[in-house]
């Protein structure tokens, strides 16, 4: 399978990661192009402003992006992506169905953690040569539990309160760190360094990073110390 691949994620060293699970997913790889924010994605993918993406003479064959970026959402990128004949595969961290269901229905044929590990990913991306959606376990599980149950995102089998009778739960005011962002926080509220932290969950450093990054958007702090203060008061860890 000769494979032109386009990589967007800002990380860097994710970046990197990322570029060695395509070269070993796929033995005739024609090239990787990788950019690390939405404006350069659509210049590669041909993109004028508000439009589509256009197939140039040699398009992409693959295509994987991260959905957090400094210039915006990758989901606005796929919704761009409708026509375009590549195999669209989101890298993330998020595996919340804030993510995950908006992703699918704006068009992802796969949806990747990138902390799971490099043979995992590996073997998730070759699928792509069977015709199978590569799909992290974790996020394999979540869609069976979603379907099998009913619950979920608004549009996907979801019941309202008022069809269940069930009253909404009040929002916090802060928007809900997902089960690894938990992790990392009460361990960075324990003082363990990001080196640390990434030895005990079994995860790499730059996963780390990225969660304690969001954490931060998400809790709106700049600092260690005022994220575990805030943790603490809300009873977060």
């Amino acid at each position: 399978m000769s494979v032109k691949v386009l990589i967007l994620e800002d990380n860097p060293v994710a970046r990197g990661f990322l570029c060695r699970v395509v070269s070993e997913s796929f033995s005739d790889v024609s090239g990787i192009v990788e950019v690390s924010d939405l404006a350069s994605a659509r210049r590669e993918l041909g993109i004028a402003a508000g439009g589509q993406a256009v197939p140039g003479d040699a398009p992409f064959q693959l295509i994987l992006l991260d959905l957090e970026l400094p210039d915006g959402s990758g989901l606005a990128l796929l919704r761009q992506l409708g026509g375009y004949p590549a195999t669209r595969i989101v890298t993330t961290l998020y595996s919340d169905d804030e993510h995950l269901f908006p992703a699918l229905q704006y068009g992802a044929d796969g949806y990747l953690l990138k902390e799971d590990r490099f043979e995992v990913l590996v073997e998730e991306l070759q699928k792509i040569v069977r015709g199978q959606p590569p799909l992290s376990p974790a996020i394999a599980r979540r869609l069976l539990h979603h379907f099998r149950t009913g619950e979920g995102h608004s549009g996907w089998g979801a019941l309202s309160p008022a069809l269940t009778g069930t009253q909404a739960q009040v929002e916090p005011d802060h928007e809900q760190l997902t089960p690894r962002e938990s992790e990392v926080l009460t361990y960075l509220s324990k003082g363990f360094t990001i080196k640390e932290i990434a030895n005990l969950m079994g995860i790499k450093w730059f996963t780390v990073n990225d969660h304690i990054k969001s954490i931060y958007k998400k809790l709106n702090v700049s600092s260690r110390a005022e994220a575990a203060v805030l943790a603490s008061k809300q009873g977060l860890v």
